[in-house]
This record gives C-alpha cells, structure tokens and sequence, in this order.
C-alpha cells in the first residue's frame, strides 16, 4: 500500500504522507517521496507542489524509531544516512515552488523534511522540534545545517540542545514558519498562496529558487554573478515573450510552464 500519494488541482500538486498514525519518516515514506517528487518534476500540469500529512495528528512525527536497532552499531551507516541526505536534497533543490502545510506534530524528521520546502504554513496547533538528543543522538537529516541558516545558530542550537518542542506561534517569531492559520485551514491558505505561485512563469520561479539556493552558499560576488547568468538565461525564454507583450497590451500573460 503506497503511503505517499498526490492529486493536481488547477496547477498545483497536493502530495500527501500517509503513515498512520504519526506519518514518522519511515525507509518506505522516503523512497516513495522521492519517486513522487520524481514524477511531479516532470508533470507539465504542476506548477508548485504542496506537501502534508494525512489527518490532524501529524505533518510527519519522526523518523520510525522502531528502525533504529538495525543499525545500532552498523558498519557502513554512513551510507544509509547519505541515502536519506540525497532524497532531501533533491527535495530542497526541487525545482518547482514547494509548500509545506503542518498540521500537527512535526518532530525531527518532520521538520528536517519540512524545512526542504520553500514556504512553511503552520496550523495554530502545530508543534515543531527536534527532539533527537532526547534518544541520544542528534538531528541526522539535515536538521543540524538547514535549521542554523533559518533561525541563525543560536537558536538553532538551543532546539537542538534541550530538544524542546515549540509551538507554532513560537516557530514564527523564530522565522521557521512563513504563517500561522487556524486549525484545520492550513491547506485552503496553502492553495490560496499557490495559485498566486501558478499564474507565474515556470521558468522564472524555478531560476528565482536556484539563484536563492546556491546563491546562499557563494560569495555575494560569486552569487551575483549566478543571477547574471540566470538572467540571461531567463531572457532566451518564450515566457519573457509573452510576460512584456501581455504588459504592454495590458492583458493577463498565458505562460507555458514548461
């Protein structure tokens, strides 16, 4: 039974995790997210992609601990770690604007997979953490690097440390979440941000995400140079075509997505 399927409304993938109870971040949810992920890149009816957890309980709580004792102690674990790294960093560098609604717990792995997505909508009764240092260990997928470069090291460093949960209110005045919204209205203001996302050009949104990605991690000289050249690349596109023709008729652009 697959645990991690998708519907396209209007542009928009909806990509829903369904591990009950607690969705947890099992080797099968991981595999199959990739394989999802892998299909919508291509789909030309996907624009942005939003992801959640099926139900109210959870957006995704963990890994599956029950997992762990075979690789206690395991040569070669490196590797399986890495493993889980590929899928999020391909999630990360997704090339379509991604949405993530967390309407639940979202704890260790949850977060880390969360924090792959471009925009974090967060229902009031969300919580998010990263408890791993509870087991003795400590955030192994990727939450250790991406959590510093969205909240700054300090207070990364504290959720890690004390492996203390936060509320969602909490996770805003953090900058960990985009917003807050009612419970149980997290995925209408996620579609309701997307459509906002799908009447844009593809082919910008996908060059503004690598030019924000990779350009975080490069000199402000080197990263000024990538946004020239993807500039220039945005330029031998049909979509700028159509974008300043459609602005100087005055009238809606209908860009390819492509």
């Amino acid at each position: 039974m697959k645990k991690v399927t998708y519907e396209i409304h209007e542009k928009t993938a909806i990509v829903t995790i369904n591990n009950p109870p607690l969705n947890v971040l099992s080797k099968q949810v991981t595999t199959e997210l990739y394989e999802v992920f892998t299909e919508l890149e291509t789909n030309e009816e996907t624009v942005a992609v939003i992801l959640t957890g099926a139900g109210s309980k959870a957006f995704m709580a963990g890994a599956d601990i029950k997992e762990f004792p075979e690789w206690i102690g395991k040569t070669g674990f490196k590797d399986i770690v890495l493993e889980t790294h590929r899928v999020m960093n391909y999630l990360d560098d997704f090339p379509k604007p991604t949405i993530a609604v967390l309407n639940g717990l979202t704890f260790g792995g949850g977060c880390e997979l969360a924090m792959t997505c471009d925009i974090r909508i967060a229902e009031e009764h969300a919580k998010l953490g990263l408890p791993e240092v509870k087991l003795g260990l400590f955030p192994g997928g990727g939450g250790t690097q991406r959590l510093p470069r969205l909240i700054g090291e300090a207070r990364a460093k504290e959720l890690m440390f004390t492996g203390e949960p936060i509320t969602a209110e909490e996770a805003d005045r953090y900058g960990l979440v985009n917003h807050v919204v009612p419970t149980g209205q997290g995925m209408t203001y996620a579609q309701g941000m997307a459509a906002k996302v799908t009447g844009q050009s593809l082919q910008a949104l996908s060059r503004i995400k690598q030019a924000v990605n990779k350009g975080a991690h490069l000199s402000i000289e080197e990263a000024v140079e990538l946004e020239a050249e993807l500039f220039d690349e945005v330029f031998q596109t049909e979509d700028i075509k159509e974008g300043v023709q459609a602005f100087i008729e005055k009238r809606k652009p209908a860009f390819t997505h492509r």
